[in-house]
């Protein structure tokens, strides 16, 4: 994603990018022109979690994926995921399990 952030400012194009690359770079690589504009713009990516069906992967762990799974949807989880942040304290993901 970082790669793709120089290429699009050195084409003077826009891109999508995530929050956490965004937040990651945006004070190490001195972009031109786009890169205030690119704080205007925002962006929201959706992550989801699912085990996978162990009848088709059998080499899944699908009882220790599912133990994830109960754990991040409910409100620990959740807590845990707000929680996560970067060095300067920006949250890097917003949970939103429902």
């Amino acid at each position: 994603m970082e790669k793709t952030q120089r290429i699009a400012d050195e084409k003077r194009a826009y891109t999508l990018t995530d929050r956490g690359t965004w937040l990651a770079t945006k004070d190490k690589d001195k972009l031109t022109w786009w890169s205030y504009s690119r704080e205007i713009l925002s962006c929201s990516t959706s992550t989801g979690v699912m085990a996978v069906n162990p009848e088709k992967h059998k080499h899944a762990k699908f009882k220790e994926a599912m133990q994830f799974v109960d754990w991040i949807i409910p409100k620990d989880g959740q807590a845990a995921v707000a929680a996560f942040k970067d060095k300067n304290g920006n949250a890097l993901f917003i949970p939103n399990a429902k």
